[in-house]
């Protein structure tokens, strides 16, 4: 696909995705397909040569969406509502064009500054204490995470290091390990499910 041919194929994929989320509520919200359909769909090996953007765009409605959960349709109000809106899907589209990987300020400033500033704004919108600010004198910031569960996970991890932290205070002589053997997490049947793994 050269350039010429992308303009014209994202072209052909922003009408798609603006019919298909304009006319979401006339599609059936969870999928009634069986476990292992689409392999019967695919072929079962790779393509040895690349497919022409036709027959990848027609495989859209063909595979993929059958096994479609229409998360955006007002008919559902499972889990938790999703947050994709027209902005957001420009943005991941020149967010996935510059390919960024902002894991530290060097390998992406523009991504590492922008995410600490929008963290100051949340923190502003929630009322948090000046420390919790990026731009604070303090330890203050955070980082936005993917997923609830990469979330979940981070609050578990800083748990850790806190009871690690506090239990070597009152007992020096212990090593991480021995602290950690002692630790528990509690969850109710409430609870996400990555909690449980």
């Amino acid at each position: 696909m050269d350039a010429d041919e992308f303009r014209r194929a994202g072209r052909e994929m922003i009408d798609y995705v603006a019919d298909y989320l304009e006319n979401i509520r006339d599609r059936q919200v969870t999928p009634s397909v069986q476990q292992g359909y689409l392999r019967k769909l695919v072929p079962e090996k790779a393509p040895q040569t690349g497919e022409a953007w036709e027959d990848v765009f027609a495989d859209v409605e063909r595979v993929i969406m059958p096994g479609v959960t229409h998360w955006h349709s007002p008919r559902f109000h499972s889990y938790f509502p999703s947050a994709t809106s027209y902005p957001a899907i420009l943005g991941d589209i020149l967010s996935d064009a510059i390919s960024g990987l902002g894991f530290s300020w060097t390998s992406n400033p523009a991504s590492t500054e922008l995410e600490t500033v929008v963290m100051d704004w949340l923190a502003h919108m929630l009322g948090l204490p000046e420390h919790f600010l990026f731009s604070s004198k303090g330890p203050g910031g955070g980082v936005i995470e993917g997923s609830a569960s990469e979330a979940s996970l981070m609050t578990i991890l800083g748990a850790k290091a806190k009871a690690i932290r506090e239990t070597k205070a009152k007992h020096p002589d212990w090593t991480d390990g021995q602290i950690t053997d002692k630790l528990i997490a509690y969850y109710s049947e409430q609870a996400r499910i990555c909690s449980k793994y």
